[in-house]
């Protein structure tokens, strides 16, 4: 089980790296000292703050000097903020930003974090495991929640124990001879001295606190390039091995985005099973594959799964069953029961991938969090088990595990009784127990690491670049690692190796390709596209007209479709932004005795419309441009990017909503880090 950022020894940072200014700002904003290009950043110095307004450990770590340090982590003068790349090529991003972690690495997680972070609302009182960012007990539900969640549960535990699988299916296939005959002994000699369960901890403890251990009792292999069956190697599923740590091994622009693919299409292609499962697909309902009219006309019509509920009652009709779904008195009580359990299953579904990235973040820790401490508790734990397995035979173990399943199963007034005293006498005593509270306290998950991660940017003012953003498709070759280190994988030659890595060149360029005929159903679907398109633009076009005339709705959908040459140049002090519909931008000060969130109409205007100050906000939640069914319609017929927006509330609970955001994922995390706030996940 392994941390998505694996350990990083220190890296040695330059001493001038090439990094840009902030943009300035008009002069009643802030007071700015500017910092001369050429003068050396020096070494690492962080001005400390006060111990009242370092509330969790991840603020307190922000602050702090560290060993592993990268270029978001020097002093930086008394400049605004230092601009380390934030509109620039990711060739020209220094690297590492963060010590002790590649730009790739720290990407993958603000990308993630961009995805699971949605609303936040502010603690009054510091949480108990003494990091913030927890998801809240009375989250609200979403499907996009639902779905993101789906996803990290993909991306942390299917794919982790997958992985783990694999290494099992290695040991047992004996490719791998003498690592294999090495287990073998090791797990018989213990058996025959009844020693087995000892050493089996023993074995653990060493893989918890030595992190070498694991590479050299389990060499790692690419995930695709191992066949689940027989322990050898196979082509990867996408036909070339571009990424080690996918199912399919697709190739991959930048490091981590394959899985998050295969994420969003494990989705996919649940929903749609569940959806065709509704509507009632099935080879009996569909005509003989002979007969050539009804297939044209098959694929000429829309497909209708999208109205699920009324496909469903259109398919009972026609066969004949329910006349109408007036009679069917399930159908709602039903539907409720089933919207009533989303949210605790949405939940459960957070908890398990919470806790998986917990105990990944513990064995494997990322700076600035320390390493040691986190793998001692873990083995500290294992130590009374270790020591009462060697005084313990083998029929005492299994006496004790019967007395423990008959007083479970008997006891239950025993218990329930024992349950309602402590609700009553120690109301939270459920949560004191809780492994976040408890054996993994102060150990992050990958959202708390990750704010951590913008937090030490923002202590040294010197905000974290995005990621990229590029939507073009990654080259259909190996990546550039592809098959080397794998020596440990015995009885397969470097041309086996190679073959299985690489694509098919027979295959990717075939000598005559064969046109495929045109439907009729595309022609179908254009035509729809382009009188979709032309409406659109039509509504969208009358907002200025209900703008003007003081339409809320309207102000707030002006500008929502992005521009098509591609996003403006944006951050990390100035954001193009809009309010109450007019053009604008958004500029977060840090210089200013009290840092704050302003908008102005224009640069050169003096006085913003408003200010609040990031020490005053109390909610911050992303809002949508247009509403998810619009947004769908708009997305597809105009083929263009939604810009969205922030709502922000502050401690006088006045609200504040900006709109059609260039950037808007970075405005919201630069808002989230640089306070003192604890946040709650909503």
């Amino acid at each position: 089980m392994e941390s998505p950022v694996e350990e990083r020894t220190t890296v040695v940072v330059p001493e001038s790296p090439a990094v840009k200014e902030g943009p300035t700002l008009p002069p009643d904003f802030h007071n700015t000292v500017s910092l001369d290009q050429s003068e050396s950043l020096g070494t690492p110095k962080i001005v400390k703050a006060h111990e009242e307004e370092m509330p969790t450990e991840s603020h307190q770590l922000a602050n702090e000097d560290h060993d592993e340090v990268g270029f978001a982590q020097f002093n930086h003068g008394q400049a605004e903020v230092k601009d380390l790349g934030w509109n620039e090529n990711q060739a020209d991003v220094p690297d590492p930003l963060v010590g002790g972690l590649s730009n790739e690495e720290l990407w993958t997680l603000v990308r993630r974090f961009n995805k699971q972070i949605y609303h936040v609302k502010s603690l009054e009182t510091p949480p108990l495991m003494g990091l913030d960012l927890n998801i809240s007990d009375e989250e609200e539900f979403s499907p996009d929640k639902l779905r993101a969640n789906i996803e990290r549960l993909y991306m942390t535990v299917a794919i982790g124990m997958t992985g783990f699988y694999k290494h099992i299916v290695r040991l047992r296939s004996w490719r791998e001879r003498n690592r294999t005959i090495a287990f073998a002994a090791v797990y018989f000699v213990a058996w025959a001295i009844d020693f087995l369960v000892p050493t089996i901890i023993v074995f653990t403890m060493v893989l918890i606190t030595h992190p070498p251990s694991r590479n050299y009792c389990f060499p790692p292999a690419p995930i695709a390039l191992i066949d689940s069956k027989t322990g050898g190697i196979q082509k990867p599923i996408a036909g070339v091995l571009g990424s080690d740590n996918s199912l399919t091994g697709a190739p991959e622009k930048h490091q981590g985005e394959a899985v998050e693919l295969e994420a969003s299409n494990f989705v996919n292609s649940f929903a749609a099973i569940a959806v065709s499962s509704a509507t009632g697909k099935h080879p009996q309902g569909d005509p003989h594959e002979g007969d050539e009219g009804a297939s044209s006309l098959e694929d000429s019509a829309p497909d209708p799964t999208n109205l699920i509920s009324k496909a469903s009652d259109a398919k009972k009709s026609v066969a004949g069953k329910e006349a109408s779904s007036a009679h069917d008195k399930t159908k709602e009580p039903m539907s409720d029961a089933m919207w009533s359990r989303t949210r605790p299953i949405m939940h459960v579904l957070a908890d398990v991938a919470d806790g998986w990235e917990r105990f990944a973040n513990a064995l494997s820790p990322t700076a600035p969090f320390p390493k040691e401490k986190p793998r001692l508790k873990l083995a500290g734990v294992l130590a009374p088990i270790l020591l009462l397995s060697v005084f313990t035979s083998s029929y005492m173990f299994v006496k004790m595990n019967g007395l423990f399943i008959g007083f479970g199963f008997f006891a239950d007034p025993l218990i329930w009784r024992a349950a309602s005293y402590l609700n009553r006498e120690f109301p939270n005593w459920q949560k004191l127990l809780e492994l976040r509270n408890t054996l993994l306290k102060g150990v992050p998950t990958n959202a708390q690491l990750t704010i951590t991660l913008l937090r030490v940017g923002e202590a040294n003012k010197a905000p974290l670049p995005p990621p990229p953003y590029n939507g073009s498709a990654p080259p259909d070759d190996a990546h550039s690692t592809a098959g080397q280190d794998l020596e440990h994988l015995e009885g397969f030659s470097d041309v086996e190796i190679a073959d299985a890595v690489n694509p098919n060149t027979s295959m990717s360029s075939p000598t005559e390709p064969s046109e495929k005929p045109k439907k009729t159903g595309r022609r179908f679907i254009a035509a729809i596209k382009s009188v979709t398109k032309g409406g659109v633009e039509t509504v969208l076009g009358t907002d200025r007209l209900k703008a003007a005339a003081g339409a809320e709705h309207a102000k707030n959908r002006l500008g929502v479709l992005g521009d098509a040459k591609g996003t403006p140049e944006a951050g990390p002090i100035a954001f193009p932004a809009r309010y109450k519909g007019k053009r604008g931008h958004a500029y977060i000060t840090a210089s200013a005795t009290c840092p704050a969130l302003s908008w102005t109409t224009a640069k050169e205007d003096l006085d913003p419309i408003f200010s609040i100050a990031i020490a005053d906000i109390k909610e911050i939640k992303k809002v949508g441009g247009l509403g998810w069914k619009t947004k769908l319609v708009v997305g597809w017929a105009t083929s263009r990017d939604i810009a969205d927006g922030v709502l922000i509330v502050d401690r006088m609970s006045q609200k504040y909503q900006l709109t059609a955001i260039a950037l808007r994922e970075e405005l919201f995390n630069r808002l989230v880090a640089m306070g003192t706030q604890m946040w709650e996940s909503w």
